[in-house]
């Protein structure tokens, strides 16, 4: 897989290609999906994942979706409802992720803009095109998060990641990991240290996966390891992806991120945020008000199908924590970085237009 190889593909045929993520990274497996209810199970059961590469995913499932009730031959108020019923599946699958959401409704925005110009035909291959663009212009804003955010790690020697935000969880590049292979790029390398992330593993599995496939120097640590390497000086900046993040600038990431924030607020080292304007959620005034997914109890008992705690112990697995904006030294957009106070600066970036 190469940096600008995408976890997920429109194949002509009318199916959706996608990188197994479970599986890796001892198997490299592909699926093809023709409708939105298997999209919806891949999204669900994190075959594929990250807050870009969901909502990309979903835009696809729509197309699916409504070309099987064309298939059908559902027309006009019975075509419509269809699509809302696709649309509420899909937004069911995970909740935090707010790109999943953002990326339905402009899917919905443009099924309404030409249901009533064009034939029922004519408005799937409108749908794959839109949701073919969805994909398109999120490869080119990975590149330009990555272009704003490379200098703000220029002299970092090394740098902490957490969870997994290169090519496997958008459209092809990467948000924060996208920021580290453009220092690449520009021949500033930087070593990753990366946390496995518990309790899916995506650090371990996916992001050293990912940076050993593109010659990225990483080291892989246990989520528990992160502050004895801050207090030994051995790591320089903390660098994250979101899920969502609020008016204020909390901020929604993968269960650990939070306390990395702590971490790095002790250790005086800043802590960047990277995520598009499409993860940006002003109608959320902070952090208290983002819906935190629950998931099975068995990813943090067992592990791989192996039992690792007690049967029958009680768990508690919140997929995401909140870090609170003032941890946040600036949090890098397509359309520029962002800083304090973030109920200025971020209203301002997604008021931009260009």
């Amino acid at each position: 897989m190469s940096a600008f190889t995408s976890p997920i593909e429109w194949i002509e045929r009318g199916a959706v290609r996608m990188l197994d993520q479970t599986v890796l990274p001892t198997i490299e497996r592909y699926h093809d999906y023709t409708d939105a209810e298997g999209v919806a199970a891949a999204i669900r059961t994190m075959v594929i994942r990250g807050a870009p590469a969901i909502g990309i995913a979903a835009a696809f499932g729509l197309a699916l979706g409504l070309r099987r009730a064309v298939e059908e031959d559902l027309r006009g108020a019975a075509l419509r409802a269809r699509f809302d019923e696709l649309c509420e599946m899909l937004a069911a699958t995970r909740p935090t992720a707010v790109n999943l959401f953002w990326a339905i409704e402009r899917m919905r925005r443009r099924f309404e803009a030409e249901a009533a110009r064009v034939s029922p035909s004519e408005l799937v291959e409108l749908l794959v095109d839109e949701a073919t663009a969805i994909h398109r212009e999120d490869v080119a804003c990975n590149r330009r998060i990555g272009a704003l955010g490379a200098p703000l790690l220029h002299g970092v020697s090394s740098v902490l990641t957490h969870c997994n935000t290169g090519a496997l969880a958008t459209g092809g590049y990467g948000t924060a990991l996208g920021v580290i292979r453009r220092c690449y790029e520009e021949g500033h390398p930087i070593r990753v240290l990366a946390n496995e992330t518990r309790p899916f593993l995506q650090g371990a599995r996916l992001t050293a996966w990912e940076c050993q496939r593109e010659g990225i120097d990483v080291r892989l640590l246990t989520d528990a390891m992160a502050g004895h390497f801050m207090a030994r000086g051995a790591i320089g900046a903390v660098i994250v992806g979101a899920d969502r993040v609020a008016a204020n600038g909390d901020t929604a990431n993968k269960i650990g991120t939070y306390t990395m924030a702590v971490l790095a607020h002790v250790h005086r080292l800043p802590f960047y945020v990277a995520a598009p304007i499409s993860t940006i959620d002003l109608s959320l005034a902070s952090g208290e008000l983002i819906p935190i997914e629950e998931r099975a109890a068995s990813e943090v008992s067992s592990c791989f199908g192996q039992p690792i705690a007690p049967e029958g112990v009680a768990v508690c697995n919140p997929a995401f924590d909140v870090t609170p904006g003032e941890l946040i030294a600036a949090i890098i957009t397509e359309r520029g970085v962002a800083r304090p106070p973030y109920d200025e600066s971020l209203a301002a970036l997604v008021a931009r237009t260009d």
